[in-house]
């Protein structure tokens, strides 16, 4: 965890910023989860509904955002293309914790201590998703085109099944 912060910090600025973006959000307690399949099975929902929100680098050090549905998997190649560049990685748990102040399994744009650049699938517009919201045991729910809107994301198709 980055100096001075706690889990409870993280839950705040989610907050806050989805607040200040006037968006919608239903955050829900929940027991932790040891996969996102299990995730999605305390919560009632499909894999397909719980939105991965991965932290991806590049190779000049600065970062974005990847919002990828459960069930499907960055194509590195798409996001390269779309992005411009030959080369993305997804960094160390300590790295993304420090470029977001979220640990991993918490991680969102939403509160992000920077506020990276964002890239959506296409495949999550037009329902309702669930996402990280800053802290371990909590899953928010909110609409994602509302959600890609509020946070300027560029919204392509960026995935492949996993």
């Amino acid at each position: 965890m980055a100096a001075g912060t706690t889990p409870a910090d993280g839950a705040q600025r989610f907050l806050a910023d989805a607040a200040a973006r006037g968006l919608d959000v239903a955050v829900v307690e929940r027991p932790a989860a040891r996969s996102l399949e299990e995730a999605a099975g305390i919560l009632g929902i499909s894999p397909a509904d719980i939105v991965k929100s991965l932290v991806v680098k590049h190779r000049d050090g600065s970062f974005l955002f990847a919002l990828i549905p459960g069930d499907r998997q960055i194509s590195w190649p798409k996001l390269r293309a779309l992005v411009g560049v030959n080369k993305l990685s997804l960094p160390h748990a300590d790295v993304a914790l420090a470029a977001t102040g979220y640990e991993r399994g918490t991680i969102t744009p939403l509160g992000s201590t920077t506020a990276w650049p964002v890239y959506a699938d296409a495949t999550i517009t037009g329902r309702r998703i669930s996402m990280g919201a800053g802290a371990h045991g909590r899953s928010a729910f909110v609409d994602a085109d509302a959600l890609t809107a509020a946070l300027g994301a560029v919204v392509a198709d960026i995935s492949e099944p996993s």
